[in-house]
């Protein structure tokens, strides 16, 4: 390979693990990535919340045999007179089908509620703030009363004779 060849692998190489770190450093993967962890454990949950508690509950309520275990038989084993199988049963095992629907179920609900969640608190989030309220108007004073009213006259009076009798001194 040429030199000029080789700049344009190095140049090529560094443009794509820049974009490489550019695309991880976004938000949106990082969640991801832990969404993808947080489900893988939540799984592992409620498969064993199924399996160890919900289906030996069931199973003991109709007649104590392990729902996993719970088959429709086609053909029964073949079997020498020793025991030993010369061919094996064919059988339809719907019970550890029963198991995992219910496993989704339980999964598929949990995931409804969270989404429920998530989505009630952006409503809350964008719902626009309630406009502040009118400030008061002051209040106006009470309506004058008539003793008011003569209360006033009185006071003018008292003052314009008081004037009258200053002018008269001076």
């Amino acid at each position: 390979m040429s030199e000029n060849t080789e700049k344009k692998e190095i140049v090529r190489a560094k443009k794509f693990i820049n974009e490489f770190k550019a695309m991880i450093s976004r938000g949106n993967v990082v969640d991801m990535a832990v969404g993808v962890i947080m489900g893988g454990a939540f799984g592992k949950i409620v498969t064993s919340l199924v399996n160890d508690i919900i289906m030996p509950l069931i199973s003991t309520l109709t007649g104590g045999m392990a729902i996993e275990d719970w088959k429709l038989v086609i053909k029964e084993a073949v079997t020498d007179a020793s025991g030993e199988i010369i061919e094996a049963e064919s059988a339809v095992l719907y019970g550890n089908f029963i198991s995992i629907v219910v496993d989704f179920l339980i999964i598929s609900l949990c995931i409804f509620i969270m989404i429920k969640a998530i989505g009630g608190a952006k409503e809350r989030l964008k719902k626009k703030p309630e406009p502040a309220p009118e400030p008061e108007k002051p209040e106006e004073p009470a309506p004058e009363t008539e003793l008011d009213v003569l209360r006033s006259i009185r006071d003018m009076l008292t003052a314009s004779q008081a004037g009258a009798e200053k002018k008269e001194a001076e």
